[in-house]
């Protein structure tokens, strides 16, 4: 159990202001997460409580939900008080009724009750609002509860509910900010402990020891699995059995999730040995510079797609300049051609989430009615933020260089975008791997402020840090 809390009027005011968005229009469910079986029944994996439950209830403890009843203003949390069989193997902790009033709430009900509760809503045929479920076990008590079949659980998935807590989630109170610097300062630490570590001889796995080292020392955990990798092209890849060789480099994208589960996300590419080779260096301030031009670029009333497609630009104007790309940049950024290098998009919300409340719909968190996310278009149906900046937002900007083999045979055979890409010169960059560069900014009234302590991103500094 964790019980690192604000002040108990935190919660009470978040709720209150979802009251007042969601005014005399029935039941607001939200519930908490349950402890999941690793391979038999009492081994768990690592408790992770759901983050909308933690915003507006706090409590980091498995098997509670609770109901906020926007016509009467009540509020309960259901819960089962512990037995005696657990207090042996956990000690005595505090009940139900202690935790509740440590965040500002009087009622509380066994577990079970619930069922009740939301019985008698839909008998009284008063609306009952739900956010999508993204763990089974609570999609199937869902349905349960609301006499329905699993299949059919995303027909009563609130939209009206969706927004409003996005709304609030989504513009960070000084609190918060604060609780992002800590886990970003503790993300940085992570990536000096790797970077510091790495040389040619050890494995990946050594890496990733590290980063999780730093991040339990500081009373952290990692906020996502570990990318630390040579094989850099490959975006997600959580596989650490590789070799570090001289002459290659490593990424690596790691973040802390703090005690009170605010996170930090950053990359940082570096080489196996103590310098880049020339390539590698030409690329990284390609990299380098783009990151640079999205950065000058953050400020409140501008699309974060606009600054995507800025920063593609600026990667194609470099990619050129090395001799890899061709024409004109912002024509090839109109057709399509940068995705040949840069396949994901330019970042994403960050908050109590790695990607802040993707599992309430990136069509909500990162869009609005003005501009829809595209989901059809190569890169930019992976980006997840386009909409237009605001000052409390906190946000990531990670550009990057990917030279993946596989898309370049399938493209030249295709003789895509021959107009933008000299083929002949990629294909000598097919062993090269990947660069990403990774910060974490909060949008401020007149531009942004980076998060965390200095973490050097030059290529010299990087150069630096290896002695």
């Amino acid at each position: 159990m964790n019980l690192h809390l604000f002040d108990k009027q935190v919660y009470t005011g978040r709720r209150q202001v979802l009251k007042q968005n969601i005014a005399n229009d029935g039941l607001i469910v939200l519930m908490g997460n349950e402890d999941s079986s690793m391979n038999y029944r009492d081994n768990t994996y690592l408790f992770r409580q759901d983050s909308t439950f933690l915003y507006y209830f706090g409590l980091d403890t498995h098997g509670l939900a609770a109901i906020i009843d926007t016509d009467t203003g009540e509020e309960v949390i259901f819960g089962n008080e512990l037995t005696i069989d657990d207090i042996v193997w956990t000690g005595t902790l505090p009940t139900v009724s202690e935790m509740a009033a440590m965040v500002g709430v009087t009622e509380t009900k066994p577990y079970e009750q619930i069922t009740h509760h939301i019985h008698k809503a839909i008998a009284a045929s008063r609306p009952v609002h739900i956010l999508p479920p993204y763990r089974p076990e609570n999609k199937i008590k869902l349905a349960a509860w609301l006499n329905t079949s699993l299949g059919d659980i995303a027909k009563y998935v609130s939209v009206k509910l969706i927004r409003a807590v996005i709304g609030q989630r989504v513009i960070k109170t000084p609190l918060e900010v604060a609780e992002l610097e800590k886990a970003v300062d503790i993300s940085i630490d992570m990536q000096l402990a790797v970077i510091k570590h790495t040389r040619p001889g050890i494995k990946e796995y050594e890496l990733v020891a590290k980063a999780h080292e730093a991040a339990i020392a500081a009373d952290a955990r990692l906020g996502y699995p570990a990318i630390i990798t040579t094989y850099g092209q490959t975006l997600h890849t959580h596989y650490y059995g590789n070799t570090l060789q001289e002459g290659r480099m490593v990424l690596s994208d790691i973040g802390a999730e703090n005690a009170m589960h605010y996170g930090g996300d950053l990359t940082r590419t570096f080489p196996v040995g103590k310098t880049f080779t020339t390539r590698q260096a030409e690329l990284y301030e390609v990299v380098l510079n783009s990151m640079n031009h999205a950065i000058s670029l953050l400020k409140p009333g501008t699309r974060y797609k606009d600054i995507h497609l800025a920063a593609c630009q600026k990667l194609v104007e470099g990619l050129t300049q090395a001799g890899i790309m061709k024409g004109d940049a912002a024509e090839a950024v109109e057709a399509g051609a940068h995705t040949m290098f840069f396949q994901c998009g330019l970042g994403h919300m960050l908050g109590m989430d790695t990607h802040d409340m993707e599992d309430l719909g990136e069509q909500y968190v990162g869009y609005t009615d003005a501009l829809k996310k595209e989901t059809a278009i190569f890169g930019l149906k992976s980006l997840r933020l386009g909409r237009e900046l605001e000052a409390g937002f906190v946000l990531t900007v990670e550009p990057g260089i990917y030279i993946i083999p596989e898309l370049i045979d399938r493209w030249q055979a295709e003789n895509k975008y021959a107009d933008f890409i000299n083929y002949d010169v990629l294909n000598t960059y097919r062993d090269f791997g990947g660069i990403r560069i990774e910060d974490n900014f909060l949008i401020t009234e007149t531009g942004s402020q980076v998060l965390g302590k200095y973490l050097p991103k030059s290529l010299k500094e990087v150069e630096g840090l290896k002695g």
